[in-house]
């Protein structure tokens, strides 16, 4: 794939992934031949802050776990009350890598 675009790419999505990530991404963009491209500019990725600021909201209800696609945990947390608040707790700070990292793994879909 052309260099200038997978700069591009990088660029405005930097945000959704980890910063040791973002190496891996360069080189597999780099080798992705150009048909791949409209597919890869569709993945949904979900933005971290907002994710965070559900989970500070309404985390307790699970919904933070739900919107990333952790259905299960999504669920424990709902029936629990989010672990009768420790759980919600601890998710303010896990939260946003948790689904920078569920970007990731939508992204490797066509990487």
């Amino acid at each position: 794939m052309d260099s200038q675009k997978v700069d591009m790419y990088l660029m405005s999505n930097a945000k959704y992934f980890q910063g040791q990530h973002l190496n891996y991404i360069r080189e597999r963009l780099a080798q992705a031949d150009d048909s791949k491209w409209a597919m890869i500019q569709a993945v949904e990725l979900k933005e971290p802050t907002t994710i965070l600021i559900v989970s500070i909201l309404a985390g307790s209800l699970g919904i933070d776990r739900f919107l990333i696609g952790d259905t299960g945990l999504g669920v424990g947390k709902l029936l629990t009350c989010g672990g009768f608040g420790i759980w919600a707790l601890v998710d303010w700070f896990l939260i946003s890598d948790a689904t920078r990292q569920k970007n990731m793994e939508k992204l490797q879909v066509f990487l």
